[in-house]
């Protein structure tokens, strides 16, 4: 499958975003790393959590990532969305101390998160996401983002479920690169031990 990441309309993205791509890419690789991106992206990376950056930013470090490390892109984002929970989980510790598993975390996105995202960062522009809970068995959530990060998103439900000690297993039967209106996901959980 083949991703494009290429924005259509007037991209911005707020800094959070990046403070989180440099805190694991240096936890994991090491600062020189990710000067290394910065320096292949030509971009200078002084990002501050509140301020507004152009999305080709993020999508110039994904390209710099997915050619040093020889992965698609979509694995990057992935990844990525995977192992930005622990920093997630250290710096709002309330959006998942409530929770004892994935699924009733995910549950509180539209109701819960994302207002408060908006309060914490005024403008953010985040995904609309329709969740259907109607069997106990799989959860569907609907993705729709003029960014088409759905691989970012599918990284932060495997990191969630990391968390709350689950495996998530996710059914992506359509997707906005596939050419579909939206992405549909869906979702079961198993024990991360099975």
């Amino acid at each position: 499958m083949i991703y494009h990441y290429a924005p259509l309309y007037l991209p911005i993205m707020k800094g959070i975003v990046f403070n989180l791509l440099e805190g694991v890419v240096t936890q994991h690789y090491g600062a020189d790393t990710w000067d290394g991106l910065l320096s292949a992206a030509q971009l200078d990376g002084a990002y501050t959590s509140l301020g507004n950056y152009p999305d080709d930013e993020l999508i110039r470090l994904v390209g710099a990532a997915s050619a040093a490390l020889k992965l698609p892109p979509e694995v990057v984002i992935r990844w990525f969305g995977g192992e930005a929970i622990p920093l997630l989980v250290a710096k709002y510790p309330g959006f998942f101390s409530k929770h004892r598993a994935t699924r009733p975390f995910l549950l509180t996105i539209n109701a819960i998160i994302h207002p408060e995202v908006r309060k914490l960062y005024p403008g953010a522009d985040v995904p609309d996401f329709d969740l259907d809970a109607s069997s106990p068995e799989v959860l569907v959530m609907g993705y729709y983002s003029k960014r088409k990060l759905c691989a970012f998103a599918e990284g932060l439900i495997d990191g969630a479920a990391k968390h709350f000690g689950e495996k998530a297993n996710i059914a992506h039967p359509s997707c906005m690169h596939r050419g579909d209106a939206s992405c549909r996901l869906e979702i079961s959980f198993t024990s991360a031990g099975t």
